[in-house]
């Protein structure tokens, strides 16, 4: 190489220590492949540049990822692999795509799972590394893996979609990858869609603003200034206590005369409206006029049963002393 470029890197505080230790793996790794590095702990930075040993001119960039991605809290091992041909990097900014903190770290923990099982779901599945660390997701991989994950990572920070939705039409593709009837065929009739569901969220109570006024509110009476409007204040310690006593025996009075009166309240009854007592006097009246009603009926029917109980021989007898006063009747005559 006639020139030399360089790369450099800030890292946090954090990672210095590990740094220190794994850094001689780094130095040896890129040294294979004729590139220099060195770690300065003072500015903390990382710097990769070119030697006149290099021969590949492409791998300064593929150095720079490499430094990039053990500043984001990727292990050394896993990041020497950048150097390889088929490996590539993707490191997603994820801190401006939320405002709100506590959205951001709830939608950030869906990225991860329960024991980060939705990311290792999502690295079987991508084939790629994926590491979550602070603002930033950063991912190792192929071209087509990186790009799954670049818009899984932004579906979930933008609350577009769960990973869980992504992770299920990513099993889906596979196993019609597997199929080679349908390799050049459309297959969004058998991925899944999900709708979004727009749950209602609960108003925040939001206190209404006071009038601003440039004048500070009216300072409070102590317990002296009070004393003092009183006369309380200059009182004897006597006098005190016993005003004192005498205020506690009335507030006693107050409440037993409140705790009797409660207790009278369940031996009360209750008041009677005045349109039920119309009414029962309404029941009465018919009650009154039926049962006079009955009493009529029940003569009338007496009457008749005792014209209908009349004893055969007596009505004979009778019939025949009619028949025989109209015979001496016509003798007479």
């Amino acid at each position: 190489m006639l020139e030399v470029s360089s790369f450099s890197t800030l890292f946090p505080q954090y990672r210095e220590k590990y740094l220190q230790e794994a850094w001689p793996m780094v130095k040896s790794a890129l040294k294979e492949f004729g590139v220099a590095c060195e770690l300065n702990l003072v500015e903390g930075s990382m710097t990769v540049s070119t030697t006149r040993k290099t021969r590949d001119p492409y791998i300064i960039v593929k150095a720079r990822d490499l430094i990039k991605l053990l500043s984001r809290s990727v292990p050394a091992p896993q990041a020497i692999k950048m150097l390889d041909d088929e490996m590539q990097c993707d490191i997603i900014k994820i801190s401006g795509l939320v405002r709100n903190k506590e959205r951001f770290v709830k939608r950030r923990q869906h990225l991860v799972g329960p024991n980060s099982s939705t990311l290792k779901a999502l690295e079987i599945l991508t084939g790629c590394y994926i590491l979550v660390q602070g603002n930033t997701v950063a991912a190792m991989g192929s071209f087509k893996g990186l790009k799954q994950v670049r818009r899984i990572v932004e579906e979930c920070m933008l609350n577009k979609m769960h990973p869980v939705y992504n992770i299920k039409v990513l099993m889906l593709k596979k196993e019609l990858e597997k199929d080679p009837a349908l390799a050049h065929e459309n297959w969004d009739r058998f991925l899944p869609k999900f709708k979004k569901k727009n749950v209602k969220q609960k108003k925040v109570n939001t206190k209404k603003k006071k009038p601003y006024t440039p004048f500070p509110p009216p300072q409070q009476p102590s317990k002296i200034d009070i004393q003092l409007e009183t006369g309380e204040y200059f009182l004897s310690n006597k006098r005190k206590s016993a005003k004192i006593w005498q205020e506690k025996q009335e507030k006693q009075a107050e409440k037993t005369a409140e705790n009797k009166r409660k207790r009278e309240e369940a031996f009360i009854p209750p008041k009677e409206p005045a349109n039920l007592v119309d009414k029962s006097e309404d029941a009465n009246n018919n009650v009154a006029d039926m049962a006079m009603s009955l009493q009529k009926k029940a003569k009338k029917f007496g009457k008749r049963k005792s014209e209908e109980n009349i004893n055969a021989e007596t009505y004979i007898i009778g019939s025949s002393e009619q028949a025989s006063g109209k015979k001496s009747k016509k003798q007479r005559s």
